[in-house]
């Protein structure tokens, strides 16, 4: 038995009148992957408003690994409202964030003291982890890469890569920010080996030391481990490696944002893992909360503790509400049954995602870790030349059939897949059927 119920159009009526509500309501400039509107969800199901059951392989953009509306998240949320919602760490003190901050102290990579602050969002996370390096160092810059988003706010849309989507008309950014090649394997250059490119994006960055920055001037060296919005790009371990030889040797914090590519969406449950390498700083939000709107930033404890007291902090910060969301949501990443079922869903994709790869020529590349997966559309596989009118046409298709999905990547011509990875076997074979056969369809119009 299938879970993809269609029973009208998408949108259909009632999603309709919704959206015009929402195109009278909200800014032009909050777009909108698709046009679900979404009654219920549970697990990896969404049903919408007109009583069409779609399956979610946007996940919230990697927000909710553990899927919608967890019954133990729920429960422990819901208990926690009947004692009280809030009181602000700043005022009084209470449990919930404590535990959790003690959680992850615990888990992170990185054997030495360390110390959490909690906060709202991604961008928040950021915002507060390049400060404090900034404090610890009394140092003023901070080298980025080529790719990258880390936010909105204007301090981290200045930290954030692709310009035209997320910087345009904004005018002059926050100074002081040095932004060098990321190693994308797929876009090797020509005449190039993948070893020899990397050796080159490593000259590149022994000579930025030289030619843009002083080590002596850099607070912090941030990069994701997995670019996400970039195209999920998985940056190679010897340039990891070689940010923390640079980091170690020049006393810069280096700073791994795992909003997206962490809380076991890899298959581990820091993508840093995977190269062995373990930041200062690390940034977490996305499923940390369940759905909930909560981020964390934890570190080395000196460094953590560096700024004078007031120094960090917010209103919100450390809700017991969203607190008792993530302590519940790490107990069922950290679980073997969920490793368990991640591998599995690995390795359908895995060779899902490779077979297309080989069949389609519409298809320059697919990767990814985990269930972190991306296929790239270009319009030729030997010039690699993006396409990202097609990328949106296979996603309308797809959604038409019932699928959740969201682009990504430089040039926008990536489709990202950020199944939840409670999500069932059958339930992902679904679902990947439905994107093939928009593929497919896709395929044939240009063929």
């Amino acid at each position: 038995m299938t879970t993809i119920r269609i029973n009208t159009p998408i949108p259909g009526p009632k999603s309709q009148a919704i959206l015009a509500r929402r195109a009278a309501a909200l800014p032009a400039g909050a777009a909108k992957s698709t046009e679900v509107v979404v009654h219920a969800a549970r697990g990896a199901v969404v049903e919408d408003i007109d009583g069409n059951t779609l399956l979610d392989f946007a996940g919230g953009i990697g927000m909710i690994n553990v899927g919608h509306s967890p019954e133990t998240v729920v429960e422990a949320m819901k208990e926690q409202l009947d004692r009280f919602i809030h009181a602000c760490q700043i005022v009084a003190t209470f449990e919930a964030p404590i535990e959790l901050c003690e959680r992850l102290n615990a888990l992170t990579p990185g054997d030495f003291p360390k110390k959490t602050l909690l906060c709202n969002s991604g961008s928040e996370a950021v915002e507060n982890a390049v400060n404090i390096a900034k404090y610890a160092t009394g140092r003023p810059g901070v080298i980025v890469f080529e790719g990258a988003y880390h936010g909105r706010t204007l301090l981290t849309m200045s930290l954030t890569s692709k310009y035209g989507l997320f910087k345009k008309g904004y005018g002059s950014m926050v100074s002081d920010i040095y932004r060098l090649l990321a190693p994308n394997l797929y876009r090797t250059p020509e005449g190039m080996t993948e070893e020899d490119y990397l050796d080159y994006c490593i000259s590149k960055l022994d000579a930025a030391l030289i030619s843009q920055i002083d080590p002596s001037a850099v607070a912090a060296i941030l990069i994701e481990p997995v670019l996400g919005e970039g195209g999920f790009i998985p940056i190679p371990a010897r340039f990891l490696k070689k940010l923390r030889d640079v980091a170690d040797k020049h006393g810069i914090v280096l700073i791994f944002d795992e909003i997206q590519c962490g809380m076991m969406r890899t298959g581990k449950m820091f993508a840093c893992e995977h190269a062995g390498v373990a930041p200062d700083i690390m940034v977490m939000a996305k499923s940390l909360g369940a759905g909930m709107p909560i981020a964390a930033v934890t570190g080395k404890a000196d460094i953590m503790d560096a700024p004078h007291l007031g120094g960090v902090g917010g209103t919100y910060g450390g809700s017991p509400v969203a607190c008792v969301a993530a302590i519940e949501a790490l107990k069922i990443l950290t679980s073997d049954a969920f490793k368990a079922q991640s591998d599995r869903m690995q390795a359908i994709m895995d060779n899902t995602l490779a077979d297309w790869k080989e069949r389609y020529a519409l298809i320059g590349d697919a990767r990814g870790l985990g269930t972190m997966q991306v296929v790239e559309f270009v319009k030729d596989k030997k010039t690699k030349t993006p396409d990202p009118d097609l990328t949106l046409e296979i996603i309308k298709d797809a959604v038409a059939g019932g699928l959740l999905l969201i682009r990504a990547g430089l040039y926008s011509n990536c489709i990202r897949l950020l199944p939840p990875v409670v999500m069932t076997e059958d339930q992902l074979k679904e679902g990947l059927a439905v994107l093939e056969g928009a593929i497919q369809r896709a395929h044939q119009k240009r063929m």
